[in-house]
């Protein structure tokens, strides 16, 4: 995973020492020295995570994380605090001005990779849906601004698994200063049966279960569809260091140390109550606005309504970020003669297959557009030359690799794609300009043998393949008549 990190401290061998561990790492690295350097930079350059020094002359760490945390446009940005104060006192302190961790001096290396990797996943899962909802704003669908800050944490739902009584009843003795409705249970099956029953807004989940291995409960609830996007909160000893970096990459959100100070536990509790009312909110907010006027009614991918103002947007925030964005035309190969032998109703069956194995071979956050009739449109933010034609490469054998199941007398036919791709590096672009230029290297594809991809810039990328191929759905036509 890589990402942009901005680190700021005033100290100039901390800066080093903390950009030469991250680079090694592949990370992007940005570097500010004082706090208002600190702000202007996370205002303009738009990191994925910020690295905070606590100890600045002038403007503090403390003073920062809340002047960013206030800003909508720097609000979503999570923030490390790293410092050399231990105190539970301080913790809670930058946790409730909106923190989201601390990591102690001298830092160590595996907690520093595995919170950073760790909270830019999170906030890329926020980011899509934040941006989603700004194109329901363009649309004035929605006219909500409020930040993750901002979001209540009061009245909550709190499943604590927990096999220590007195451990558990000081969790629940905490959780009810804010009326939350906790439950409490000893083992990790009861855990998991509660968990998949109702819906929690945070697990406080422990590692140290004298008889199960509280990662094997962690990865369990993240693997489940029903408790995916709950936060998990973990509790862990001091000795738990490679424990909670496997944790994190497991899909943890957080974790705190025994003993467990009361004031840390609720601030912790807060931020993850908050994000995930703050992603629920943007997810509903989203689907709720967007589901019938901006989506193909047959295939259920977004129309070309939504993608003009959403790949709008995207182009917008690829420049910004100086980060190379890929997009991608597709055209059903002989389609045509598939309505024309067929007739539409099997035609709408490709249809919606097709749709459905170019879906299933994306990210979650990757943009699929049904322009109208047979083509579509694929967007990959973030993706370089190389893992494009990957991508391009993986969509096509998608759709050759496997006979279409249609309910026409054959049974099945042979489809396959036409791909044209282009890959824009951090530029200003209109949307028309982008759907011309890949709409001609969609052009090459077809003329080009069909059944392969051109990228502009690159060419023919994968030689024309029979059969199944670009001509083995109209020789399956053609023998089935």
């Amino acid at each position: 995973m890589t990402a942009r990190v901005l680190v700021i401290d005033d100290i100039l061998p901390n800066v080093k020492l903390l950009e030469a561990r991250l680079s090694s790492e592949y990370f992007d690295v940005i570097t500010a020295m004082s706090g208002p350097e600190g702000i202007m930079k996370a205002e303009t350059m738009s990191p994925d995570i910020i690295l905070l020094d606590v100890m600045m002359p002038g403007m503090d760490g403390f003073e920062v994380c809340q002047r960013l945390k206030s800003n909508p446009a720097t609000a979503n940005i999570p923030v490390v605090m790293v410092t050399a104060l231990t105190d539970a006192t301080d913790r809670v302190r930058g946790l409730e001005v909106g923190a989201d961790d601390f990591l102690s001096k001298p830092v160590n290396d595996i907690a520093l990779m595995a919170r950073v990797r760790s909270l830019v996943r999170l906030k890329r899962t926020v980011d899509e849906w934040y941006i989603r909802e700004k194109t329901s704003n363009q649309f004035g669908f929605i006219k909500n601004k409020t930040t993750l800050i901002s979001e209540a944490y009061e009245k909550a739902r709190v499943l604590i698994i927990e096999d220590k009584d007195f451990e558990s009843e000081k969790f629940v003795d905490t959780l009810k200063r804010d009326e939350d409705i906790v439950m409490a249970v000893r083992s990790g099956e009861q855990g998991v049966e509660l968990a998949q029953q109702s819906d929690f807004d945070v697990v406080i989940l422990s590692i140290n279960l004298a008889n199960e291995d509280g990662l094997r409960l962690c990865s369990h609830l993240r693997s489940s569809e029903s408790t995916r996007s709950v936060p998990i909160l973990l509790v862990c000893e001091e000795t738990d260091t490679k424990r909670i970096a496997q944790g994190l990459e497991i899909g943890a959100h957080d974790y705190i140390m025994r003993p467990v100070d009361r004031n840390e536990l609720l601030a912790r509790v807060h931020i993850q109550i908050r994000r995930k009312r703050f992603q629920d909110r943007l997810r509903g907010n989203y689907e709720k606005s967007l589901a019938l006027a901006l989506t193909d009614s047959l295939t259920g991918l977004y129309n070309r309504r939504y993608m003009t103002v959403h790949l709008e947007s995207l182009l917008k925030k690829s420049a910004e970020e100086k980060k190379s964005l890929c997009v991608l035309m597709l055209d059903i190969d002989h389609f045509k003669l598939v309505n024309d032998t067929y007739g539409h109703g099997v035609g709408d069956e490709v249809l919606q297959t097709f749709a459905g194995r170019i879906s299933n071979s994306l990210r979650s956050f990757d943009l699929v557009v049904r322009l109208g009739g047979e083509e579509f449109l694929v967007v990959l933010p973030d993706t370089s030359m190389d893992s494009a034609k990957k991508v391009a490469e993986r969509l096509r054998k998608s759709i050759c690799g496997e006979p279409f199941r249609v309910s026409a007398p054959a049974g099945h036919i042979d489809v396959s794609v036409s791909i044209g791709g282009v890959v824009l590096d951090a530029g200003n672009s209109t949307v028309e300009e982008v759907l011309q230029r890949a709409d001609t290297e969609l052009y090459k594809a077809k003329t080009g043998g069909r059944n392969c991809i051109y990228f502009e810039g690159e060419g023919l990328v994968t030689v024309p393949e029979t059969p199944p191929g670009a001509d083995s759905a109209a020789k399956t036509i053609a023998e089935t008549i």
